[in-house]
């Protein structure tokens, strides 16, 4: 049997199709299957660990990328689209996959449209409240169509539509609370506030926190991720603002956690500032409150839609970033933090929103249709 992704170019797509897989391989191990081969197909490898600790193949596949605005380079893309769709037909035959499983994503579309040229059956899983485009067509002619978020449903065929929630990587709904402050170095009365600018880091997010760190460190420490790419100027800045503290050491920047230390910081944490994008399923199933501050300008506002979604449940407070200033977010943490019975009951209505089964439901539909082609 052999299973194919396709999609990623951010973790809001890469780690839900992980999930997945991991739930496939659980799955397969516990009726005695032989395990699948799997393999990811997308621009990048994303977390090239990840995938080798999953046993999943990676394959290159470069395409052209459809731009929101006008730029010269979609003219250039759609030579790149071309010659990819070319290469993914061949990718394709060469692999010849029982079904194929995407989220969507530029990235994606190549292969789909090999999958669709070749009949191989596919799943779609779209993460957030509006489908993308390629999710969308993609949905077409899939098999069937799992949704993160209810609202999706109004998009595609009902149907063969499941709303399943978001697929979480196995073992990342349980925080670890046990040594979180001594593996963080962090004191164990002092109120925890965890910061997730999603995946690349969110440089407004970034910035506003710093500048009310002085403000803030006096009654909280703060775990920051800050992404890759902004760590140094972000640390460089933070030193300068609170190099006079006598709470500088309850500042802690990362550039970025990985499994044990996400588990860790959330195990530690009292409350999560965070994007709205996959993190959003990831908050919920940790049953923690948060603050959620939308990217104003993500493909068809999927992020404030996302964030709505969920704070209609009662679990997080919304930010608008146009509304995002240091004074007001500052206000938010304080207001939360020196209300205790506020923070239980967003904690409870987080039951309201997760769903720890995505993977495994999302799984078992994928096996089932490839078992049933393989026949």
């Amino acid at each position: 049997m052999k299973i194919l992704l396709t999609g990623g170019g951010t973790g809001g797509h890469f780690y839900p199709m992980v999930a997945v897989a991991q739930h496939i391989r659980k799955i397969s191990e516990e009726h005695k299957l032989l395990q699948p081969e799997m393999f990811f197909v997308s621009d990048q490898p994303y977390d090239e660990d990840l995938l080798f600790r999953n046993d999943i193949t990676f394959k290159k596949l470069s395409t052209g990328k459809l731009r929101l605005y006008f730029s010269i380079q979609n003219f250039f893309d759609i030579f790149k689209t071309i010659n990819a769709v070319i290469r993914a037909l061949f990718m394709m035959w060469s692999i010849y996959p029982d079904v194929v499983f995407t989220n969507g994503g530029y990235g994606a579309f190549p292969m789909l449209f090999a999958a669709k040229f070749f009949r191989i059956p596919v799943v779609v899983h779209v993460t957030d409240t509006v489908p993308g485009k390629v999710a969308l067509w993609a949905s077409k002619f899939a098999k069937k169509v799992s949704i993160g978020f209810p609202e999706t449903a109004d998009y595609l065929d009902k149907s063969k539509t499941a709303y399943t929630g978001n697929p979480i990587r196995r073992g990342l709904t349980t925080p670890l609370e046990q040594g979180a402050h001594e593996f963080l170095k962090l004191e164990k009365e002092t109120p925890t506030i965890l910061i997730l600018g999603g995946s690349q880091g969110s440089q407004i997010i970034n910035d506003i926190i710093v500048d009310i760190l002085p403000n803030i460190l006096d009654k909280y420490q703060i775990i920051h991720q800050t992404g890759k790419n902004n760590f140094e100027e972000v640390v460089s800045r933070a030193n300068m603002l609170i190099q006079d503290s006598s709470y500088k050491k309850r500042y802690k920047p990362f550039k970025y956690l990985d499994f044990l230390a996400l588990k860790m910081a959330v195990g530690a944490s009292d409350l999560i500032i965070s994007r709205a994008g996959g993190s959003i399923s990831e908050i919920a199933a940790w049953g923690i409150p948060s603050i959620v501050i939308p990217i104003n300008s993500s493909a068809g506002d999927h992020q404030r839609k996302n964030a709505y979604s969920y704070a209609r449940t009662g679990a997080t407070i919304v930010v608008e970033e146009n509304n995002l200033t240091p004074h007001l977010l500052e206000a938010e943490i304080v207001n939360l933090m020196n209300n205790e019975e506020k923070r239980n009951q967003m904690a409870e209505a987080t039951k309201k929103f997760a769903k720890l089964d995505a993977g495994e439901k999302i799984a078992n539909g994928i096996l089932a249709i490839a078992l049933k082609h393989e026949i």
